[in-house]
């Protein structure tokens, strides 16, 4: 049957350029007449004009069916739903079938049915008549309707099956999703053009190809006709300075309005150079997705997402894995990101049989495989953001990438090709990876990397550009190391950067689950959780990872000295006169002065205002937008950068031992409890010596603790499960000795069942200046062979008794020891609800770092210097046992986490895992915090 055919499609016209014409078009999105059959063998007579589809449902177009009730989505990442033998597809095949009648204006002649996209396979018919059918899901296809268009009531017809032969092409890591869900147009435009607008040492040159003339009128240029070349003074369009010129094109039956962008893309010395200057990507992996509506979005979603990124110092976007819809390059024109634009290709199943039958290397799917390369070029030729063209994502090799790769470089010579998926680089401009350590980075960075086996392809592949096209992944609490990693791209210039995996959680709302993942829908065939893996949640809230990446993304670097800052210029293509930079002095997190900094354009040395006060003082430098941009306002943060002014957090630590003792009473023996202070309002268990009340609040520990709910890293990457293995989860606490002199010393042994390891945790409390003070030795038992989670401290309180905190240490977001780099040193405040991070699937989350001090409201806690703090309505064993946030129920005690240190976050779900100097090993410590009334 069709379905299985190995062609791309039949009757569609020519691919053509997406343009803006004047030419009359009808938007035929809206209401749809729709069925769904469980399979492809339904009759067609539903195409004929005089079908009777009232019994039929209503769907609207754009859309998937399955997000309308007809059906239920399905998530895989790698492995293909369906049986893999290609060009054959199941008996059952969703098949939706799709009716729309529309009026044709008076005097209307001719005209184009345009579909913008349509998954899998889509048959269409016009008032009865056949036009063909298309393949490439993400792709536009244009049918000749002229012929067929009557007078009045027209009745267009569409049927779309699930599978196909097609289908093999598209195994994507995101939802199936199948429907008629992006735009259908009849359309009288017929235009095309190929514009080339090239820049170099301030000039730029300008042709193009196509039919009519073409005008620039704010450069003087009229009339310019086809492979005519003019070459004038202009202003160059990059990612930070995106310079448009409206241009006009004037054909005898349509004008097309354009903007064109002069910019020139080349590799010197295996450097990628945008305009002669280094090309650095800080990029973002971006699939199309919204939590209701799938891969159908608004102009405004696609906006939204493109402020996100600028507004968070990301520069560039790989459209992964297919072409994103059109109004998305033209929002990165106008907004300036750098835009890799991938084919429609993946085969990644193929790789679970060892790539035994895979389309890239199938000569029955070369004509397929260049259809679709030919239809993302074509239509998105025009764009000044697009400056290199992706063959697809992990497709294997094969010779049909020499067949795509080949025509591209005839087609449009201006512009790099990439593909990851061969690492030859036999057919690429570009050396891509993916999730290559900072070790290898750094290899590949120096050119030192692994050498391929046939020299020649060796020697050429050195001499490429290096850029990971993806790279610490965003999944869950993450990402950890990006730091390290923009440090070795800034590092060595062979490196152009890389493009974080991936932008946002593909959670599906859900009634039950709030946000669904695989699984969530009965899939027999799955990879539950691995689609929320963004750094902005469903609802495009942005995560932690996300506010950190805006950190080591930015475009400014402060640099302090002995009563200096240097202030460095990070841009590639623009200066520092769009910037204020702003000063402001604190003690102990409250504003004592605050200054204008004047830097010059080009950056350099600023003498900084001096400042005191009481405790730590710190000087935060932030740059701001001095004023608005279209992507951002006046008073904008682009950049921060803190130093310490006085005094070293070691002699505040002395300054408060120091400080005179104001009880008298100390420990004292009552009865059961061993009591402190004149008004016994703390008291301690005298058998077990674990303190039961503090400051009038009844409280159970604190006791040591090891555990926390391992997040999507520590899951994937297989630490989880060597703590669970061990025991970690289920620790059993026994008391050796409770001794009360002058302190109160408890002796413990801490371990898991079935094991020998243990620690030995010895809590020696005092009694100070209106306080108690706690210092817990450390030392553990045995061979600790793994990283263990955490180490700290666990204490509940009942409910209630903490609403809000407030404290002086990082914030005012979460922090771990290889992520939390926009979490600057402050006084922070904020309600239990806020302390935590709505992870889409639960797990450790909302630590906050380097804490000096915190008021819970019940009581207030000292470091010494510093502490971690967790504040949960529930515990991180219940934590752990949640898959959805809705499983997330508070309960009747408040948990807190004081930690002396937690284990690193790396990106091993998909990538390294946190670097060595982040893993926590068991050993000898000390640990000392004081507990002071509010």
């Amino acid at each position: 049957m069709d379905l299985e055919t190995f062609s791309p499609g039949s009757g569609l016209l020519e691919p053509r350029a997406a343009l803006r014409s004047d030419a009359p078009a009808l938007d035929l999105n809206g209401t749809w007449r729709f069925r769904l059959s469980p399979t492809a063998n339904v009759p067609d007579d539903f195409a004929q004009p005089a079908f009777d589809d009232a019994g039929w449902d209503e769907l609207p177009v754009p859309s998937h069916w399955n997000l309308h009730g007809h059906g239920a989505p399905a998530y895989t990442n790698v492995d293909f739903p369906i049986p893999v033998d290609p060009p054959r597809v199941p008996d059952e095949n969703p098949t939706g079938d799709y009716r729309r009648v529309f009026d044709l204006p008076d005097g209307w002649t001719g005209g184009r049915l345009r579909f913008e996209g349509a998954d899998s396979f889509a048959r269409v018919w016009l008032n009865g008549h056949e036009l063909g059918f298309w393949t490439g899901s993400r792709l536009p296809a244009e049918f000749d309707a002229g012929p067929h268009l009557r007078p009045g009531r027209n009745v267009l017809a569409v049927r779309v099956h699930q599978w196909s032969a097609a289908s093999y092409l598209e195994d994507q890591d995101m939802w199936w999703l199948p429907g008629i869900f992006r735009d259908v147009t009849l359309t009288r435009s017929t235009a095309d053009v190929f514009v080339r607008a090239s820049y170099a040492d301030g000039r730029g040159t300008l042709s193009f190809a196509g039919s009519g003339t073409l005008s620039v009128p704010e450069l003087g240029v009229a009339d310019l006709s086809p492979g005519a070349e003019v070459t004038l003074e202009v202003e160059p369009w990059t990612a930070e300075t995106p310079r448009l010129y409206d241009a006009v094109l004037t054909l005898p039956e349509e004008t097309v309005r354009l903007r064109v962008g002069f910019r020139t893309i080349s590799i010197v010395d295996g450097v990628l150079l945008a305009n002669g200057r280094p090309l650095l990507f800080k990029g973002v992996n971006r699939h199309e997705f919204h939590p209701e509506s799938g891969r159908t979005l608004t102009y405004e979603t696609m906006r939204e997402d493109v402020l996100l990124m600028k507004r968070h110092n990301v520069n560039a976007v790989r459209t992964s894995h297919y072409p994103p819809h059109p109004d998305f390059l033209d929002l990165c024109d106008e907004l300036g990101l750098w835009v890799i634009d991938e084919c429609d290709l993946e085969t990644h199943g193929f790789g679970m049989i060892g790539w035994r039958g895979n389309p890239t290397d199938d000569p029955r799917y070369a004509d397929a495989l260049l259809d679709r390369m030919r239809r993302m070029v074509e239509r998105d030729k025009n764009h000044p953001s697009v400056i290199m063209w992706s063959l697809g994502n992990e497709a294997g090799v094969g010779r049909n990438l020499a067949v795509m790769s080949d025509w591209t470089r005839e087609r449009d010579p201006s512009r790099p090709i990439h593909y990851e998926g061969d690492r030859s680089c036999a057919h690429t401009d570009v050396y891509s990876r993916m999730y290559a350590s900072h070790a290898e980075v750094e290899l590949i960075g120096r050119g030192e990397e692994a050498p391929l086996d046939d020299p020649e392809l060796d020697a050429r592949r050195r001499g490429l550009p290096f850029m990971q096209c993806e790279y610490a992944h965003a999944m869950g609490n993450g990402p950890g190391g990006l730091a390290e990693y923009q440090e070795l791209f800034e590092k060595y210039p062979r490196l152009a950067g890389g493009f974080i995996w991936e932008w946002i959680d593909h959670g599906l709302a859900h009634p039950e689950h709030e946000y669904a993942y695989g699984g969530d829908y009965g899939e027999p065939v799955h990879d539950s959780n691995f689609v929320i893996d963004g750094l902005v949640f469903p609802d495009r809230t942005p995560s932690p990872g996300l506010i950190d990446l805006k950190k080591v993304f930015e475009p400014v670097r402060f640099e302090f000295g002995d009563g200096v800052v240097r202030v460095v210029n990070g841009y590639g293509f623009a200066d520092l006169s769009h910037l204020e930079f702003l000063a402001t002095v604190e003690a102990e997190g409250e504003t004592v002065a605050e200054h204008r900094l004047t830097v010059p354009a080009e950056g350099g040395e600023v003498k900084l205002p001096a400042g005191s006060g009481p405790g730590e003082v710190w000087l935060t430098v932030r740059a701001v937008l001095a004023a608005d941009q279209p992507w951002a306002g006046a008073g904008h943060e682009v950049a921060w950068g803190q130093a310490l002014l006085s005094p070293l957090i070691g002699e505040a630590v002395e300054a408060v031992e120091a400080a005179p003792a104001t009880w008298t009473a100390g420990l004292v023996r009552d009865g059961g409890e061993i009591s402190v202070g004149p008004a016994g309002d703390s008291a301690f268990d005298l058998e077990t010596g674990r303190l039961i009340r503090l400051f009038g609040v009844e409280v159970e520990g604190p006791r040591l603790g090891l555990w926390r709910a391992p997040t999507d890293n520590d899951t994937y990457g297989g630490l989880a499960g060597k703590w669970r293995g061990l025991g970690l989860h289920r620790l059993t606490h026994r008391v050796d000795e409770v001794e009360l002199g002058d302190a109160l010393t408890v002796r413990t042994r801490v371990a898991p069942a079935a094991t020998d390891l243990g620690m030995r945790a010895t809590y020696t409390w005092t009694a100070s200046d209106g306080g108690l003070e706690l210092r817990m030795d450390v030392e553990p038992e045995g061979d600790w062979a793994d990283p263990i989670p955490r180490l700290g401290l666990d204490l509940t309180l009942p409910a209630g008794a903490v609403e809000h905190v407030t404290w002086f240490g990082r914030g005012p977001g979460e922090a771990y020891p290889d992520t939390g780099m926009a979490a600057r040193v402050g006084r922070w405040r904020a309600s239990l609800d806020e302390f935590q991070t709505p992870y889409v699937f639960p797990q450790e989350n909302g630590h906050r770092a380097d804490v000096r001090w915190a008021d819970l409201g019940a009581f207030k806690v000292r470091g010494f210097p510093v502490f971690g703090l967790t504040a949960r309505p529930w515990s991180a064993f219940d934590l752990d046992r949640a898959r959805h946030r809705p499983d997330l129920v508070p309960g009747g005690r408040v948990h807190l986490g004081l930690d002396l240190a937690q284990q690193g976050i790396g990106t091993a779900t998909c990538g390294p895992g946190a670097l060595p100097g982040y893993d926590l090993r068991a050993g000898r410590t000390t640990f000392r915090l004081r507990f002071e009334p509010s």
